[in-house]
C-alpha cells in the first residue's frame, strides 16, 4: 500500500488535541462577544438586551474553564485571554450600561450628577480591573474554597440585574439613578474587598452532594424563572452575603466577651 495513503495515527492525534486545546477558547471569545455585545446595546439605549448580554458572558465564561479541566488543555494563553474578556464583560460593560442608563436621565438634574455618575462607572471598571489583577496574582496560593473579594462575573450580575429591573418597571427620577450610582459604587467596592465569598469549589458535581445543598434547587429554579427581579434578588443576596455573616461574626464574638467567654 502506498505510505501516502496510509493514515497517520500521531497526526490524527495532534489534529485532535489542536482542536479540543481551542474549545475553551472558543468560549472566551462567546464571553468577549456577550459583553461587547452588552456595550453595543446599551449605547443604543436596549438596557434590558445589554443585561442579557452580561448574563450571557457569565454562561461562557462558567464553562471555559471546566471544559479547559475536563479536556486538560489549559493554557497561559487561554488564562490571560480569559482575564482580558473578563474585564471587557465584567468590568467595562457593566460600567458602561449602567452608566448609559443613567446618563440618558441625568442630564435635567444639574452636571452634578453627571460627573457623579460618569465616576461611579469609572470606579466600579477600575474595581474591577483590581479584582481580576489580585486574583491572577494570588491564584496559586489562594483558598480555592473562598474568593477574596466578590468576584467580577456576580458584581456585573448585580449591576446589570438592577438595570434591567429599573429598565422593565421604567424607573424614573433622582432617587432611582442615586440608587443605580451608589449600587455601582458598593459593588465595585465589594470587589476588592477582603471579605470571603464562598466559591463553591469543593463540590463535586460529578460525585455525591450533600442532601441540604439539594434543597436550594427548586428554590434557585423559582427565581430564575422569575427574571430579572429574581436574578437580581439572587446575586444581591451573594454579593450581600460576606459583608453581612462578618458583621454576624462581629456581634457574636462581642456577646461572647460580654459574657465573659
Amino acid at each position: 500500500m502506498n505510505a501516502d495513503l496510509e493514515s497517520d495515527p500521531l497526526q490524527e492525534s495532534r489534529t485532535r488535541v489542536r482542536g479540543v486545546y481551542w474549545l475553551p477558547n472558543l468560549l472566551t471569545t462567546g464571553t468577549l462577544f456577550a459583553g461587547f455585545y452588552a456595550i453595543v446595546a446599551a449605547i443604543d439605549s436596549n438596557f434590558a438586551r445589554a443585561a442579557i448580554g452580561v448574563f450571557v458572558a457569565m454562561i461562557f465564561d462558567g464553562l471555559d474553564g471546566r471544559v479547559a479541566r475536563w479536556t486538560n488543555t489549559q493554557s497561559e494563553f487561554g488564562k490571560e485571554y480569559d482575564s482580558l474578556s473578563d474585564m471587557v464583560a465584567f468590568g467595562v460593560a457593566p460600567a458602561i450600561v449602567v452608566y448609559q442608563w443613567g446618563v440618558e436621565r441625568i442630564a435635567d438634574y444639574g452636571g452634578f450628577w453627571g460627573r457623579f455618575g460618569w465616576l461611579a462607572a469609572f470606579f466600579y471598571a477600575v474595581a474591577a480591573g483590581l479584582r481580576l489583577a489580585r486574583f491572577n496574582s494570588r491564584v496559586a496560593i489562594a483558598d480555592k474554597r473562598y474568593f477574596e473579594g466578590l468576584p467580577s462575573p456576580s458584581a456585573a450580575a448585580a449591576v446589570a440585574g438592577f438595570i434591567w429591573v429599573a429598565s422593565d418597571f421604567d424607573v424614573e427620577g433622582l432617587p432611582g439613578l442615586v440608587l443605580a450610582f451608589v449600587i455601582t459604587i458598593v459593588i465595585g467596592a465589594l470587589m476588592v474587598s477582603k471579605f470571603s465569598y464562598w466559591s463553591g469549589k469543593e463540590l463535586d458535581v460529578r460525585g455525591r452532594i450533600p442532601w441540604v445543598y439539594a434543597l436550594f434547587i427548586p428554590l434557585i429554579y423559582v427565581l430564575v424563572s422569575l427574571a430579572p427581579a429574581s436574578l437580581l434578588t439572587l446575586f444581591g443576596l451573594y454579593a450581600l452575603s460576606a459583608p453581612l455573616y462578618w458583621c454576624w461574626r462581629k456581634l457574636v464574638k462581642r456577646k461572647r466577651i460580654a459574657d465573659g467567654g
